[in-house]
């Protein structure tokens, strides 16, 4: 029997041929400068496309560090439902871009994302009043993660992990030093018995034994090749951990017994990531744990309207690295508080990177170094658009804040660990 001819079909196939041809010769840019309407969710589209098996290409300083991904209609869609700005382009127009970044004149590179990270966050089970501006954009950017705390660390989960993040942490057992201020309320009463039970379950006296082990096993992942990212009091309170490894500083509010008072001529900051020849705060009544910070020392005019820090501008061929964690549509940014807030510049070790930092101040904001076979990274501040985050605050509406600069940091941050290891320089 002799079929018919179906002219409608014929045509149905022809654009079928004519779509899957465009769509073999074309890439999808999302572009990271002033253009892009939803930069954080950006960041969660790049990681999508990871989780597919779809390599990224990271164009370093290319407008303001854009995505370049094969085209596939999926990802589109995508773009479309999490509102993300992005332009479908021509191979040939692709290639120019290329050819433009691969000029040896400019400072610009394409680096591969091939990757998606594993990501972990160490934070309590219990309900702690103030949020984890890092927890609060990886839900926003609906990026996925795990929740860790000191029982899984113990348990040896972190070599499942490429990436482990730090916050609002106390590592020297004295829980945030919040005792002056906070002893009568049930959320630190319960914290305290929540803490002693699980250092008395893994087999601890102290909660600062269980803190310093739990310190020692991420360095460990660190120099295993993981990828360290802190925040707010984590990145002091951590080094203070290491260096008083063996020394009582805790009073006896926080372990049942005082401190030893030599305890600062002690110190054996030969175990830290990034600090050296600082001083602890031996004093309970005193919201600090160290002097790291700069919180305390900043000039009384100091504020909202004039607290900024500037971003380095490194070579995106011969530094990669510390260029991928410095993409931003912004070089100068405004500053945001913590429990620790900035490091003090004269207790940094000599090769630690600085990436950014208030030059005027004499203090750092954002700092970078490697250890063993991986890296670290810390970030001053609490929470970067919200100036000043108090115990109790509501938690910051990222909704109102798409494009923020300070949150893209820590998004660098999250991809960084999906590039390739070849094209690390540092």
């Amino acid at each position: 029997m002799t079929s018919r001819f179906n002219p409608f079909r014929v045509t149905a196939f022809l654009c079928l041929l004519f779509i899957t041809h465009l769509s073999i010769g074309m890439q999808l840019l999302i572009p990271m400068d002033e253009s892009q309407k939803n930069h954080l969710k950006a960041y969660g589209v790049a990681y999508w496309v990871l989780q597919q098996n779809v390599e990224v290409s990271w164009l370093l300083n290319y407008r303001g560090g854009s995505f370049l991904i094969p085209y596939d209609h999926r990802i589109e869609q995508e773009c479309q439902i999490r509102g993300v700005s992005f332009q479908v382009i021509s191979d040939a127009q692709a290639n120019a871009i290329l050819l433009e970044i691969a000029d040896p004149q400019v400072n610009m590179e394409s680096i591969k994302l091939h990757k998606a990270p594993r990501i972990a966050v160490y934070s309590p089970k219990n309900k702690q009043p103030w949020d984890d501006a890092v927890t609060l954009v990886l839900t926003y950017a609906e990026i996925p993660y795990d929740v860790v705390y000191d029982e899984e660390i113990h348990a040896g989960v972190l070599p499942l992990y490429d990436w482990l993040h730090l916050h609002h942490e106390d590592f020297t057992g004295q829980y945030g030093k919040f005792w002056a201020a906070y002893k009568n309320n049930a959320w630190y009463q319960e914290d305290v018995q929540l803490n002693e039970e699980l250092a008395h379950k893994l087999g601890y006296q102290k909660v600062s034994q269980m803190k310093l082990e739990s310190a020692k096993r991420i360095r460990d992942f660190v120099a295993g090749g993981g990828y360290l990212f802190s925040m707010c009091s984590a990145p002091d309170s951590y080094d203070v951990a290491l260096a008083a490894e063996g020394v009582d500083i805790c009073d006896v509010m926080f372990d049942g017994d005082p401190p030893d008072p030599d305890a600062n001529s002690k110190l054996d900051y030969s175990r830290c990531f990034a600090f050296e020849n600082f001083t602890i705060s031996m004093n309970p009544y005193e919201y600090e744990i160290s002097s790291i910070d700069a919180t305390e020392t900043r000039p009384r005019a100091l504020n909202q309207s004039n607290d900024l820090f500037s971003l380095f501008d490194f070579s995106a061929k011969w530094d990669p690295v510390p260029s991928m964690l410095c993409q931003d549509h912004e070089t100068i940014i405004r500053g945001f508080m913590g429990q620790t807030t900035a490091f003090r510049k004269e207790f940094l070790k000599p090769y630690v990177l600085i990436m950014g930092e208030n030059k005027v101040l004499h203090e750092v904001r954002y700092i970078h170094g490697d250890f063993g076979n991986g890296t670290w990274t810390f970030l001053g501040g609490h929470d970067p658009e919200d100036y000043q985050h108090l115990v109790g605050d509501p938690p910051t509406d990222l909704n109102l804040h798409p494009n923020s600069p300070g949150y893209r940091l820590i998004l660098n941050n999250i991809l960084f660990p999906a590039a390739r290891k070849e094209k690390r320089k540092t």
